[in-house]
Parts: C-alpha cells; sequence; structure tokens
C-alpha cells in the first residue's frame, strides 16, 4: 500500500475529487494548507480580497504563505500510477503552483470500527 500526497490549487479540489470519485477512489483526506515554493503568492489564486496597498506590499517582498489543499489517499500499489496520473490530469496548468505530489509507503492500515487490516481497512 502506498500514501499518494497531493498539494494542489484550492480551485482544482472539486475536479479533483469528482476524478478521483470516476475512478473509485471516493475516500480521502483533504486539509486547507499554507505553503509557498517557487509560486510566491499568486493573488488570482485567493478567495478573499487582499487591500491595494496589501498588494503592492505583496510584490515588493512577496508573500509568506499562500493557501492550498493537501489530499491524502492511501491506494493499493497496482492503483498508484492511475491515481497520480487523475491528479497530475485536473491540476496540470503548466504554471508554478500547480503543486506536488508525494508517494509514501504504508506498512498497515487498521479500520478502528472493526479492527480490520491491510486492504480490507482500504474497502
Amino acid at each position: 500500500m502506498k500514501e499518494v500526497t497531493a498539494v494542489v490549487r484550492p480551485n482544482k479540489m472539486s475536479v479533483t475529487k469528482d476524478a478521483l470519485d470516476k475512478i473509485g477512489y471516493r475516500r480521502m483526506t483533504a486539509i486547507p494548507v499554507l505553503g509557498k515554493g517557487k509560486q510566491r503568492g499568486i493573488s488570482g489564486e485567493l478567495n478573499f480580497y487582499i487591500q491595494p496597498k496589501l498588494l503592492a506590499k505583496r510584490y515588493s517582498t512577496g508573500m509568506k504563505y499562500i493557501p492550498k489543499r493537501l489530499l491524502s489517499i492511501v491506494v493499493n500499489d497496482e492503483d498508484v500510477d492511475q491515481v497520480i496520473k487523475t491528479i497530475i490530469g485536473v491540476n496540470q496548468t503548466a504554471q508554478i503552483g500547480d503543486g506536488k505530489i508525494f508517494v509514501e509507503s504504508i506498512d498497515e492500515v487498521i479500520r478502528i470500527r472493526t479492527g480490520e487490516k491491510g486492504e480490507l481497512a482500504l474497502k
């Protein structure tokens, strides 16, 4: 099993969720996060108003953190490539700020309610 963690634009979360749902991955964890990278705070991505004087200041000093969504999905090994392709397919704009995907091995999954382990806990 693998954990696929993606950091995506907030405005892409709905289409990402729908695309993953279409390939059978309805279970996921999504968390609003703040981060920074090469993008350095493109204001067009923000969902709230920024006062013009603060916007002017941002261009001179750079915004420290911008809103993103962190999406975590535990998948079977054979589904990792399909999940990654799906996430890239709906999030790739060829612009700085499209996000990142991380893949890590998961040793065990246990459903708390039933005690089921492994692939049974993912169903």
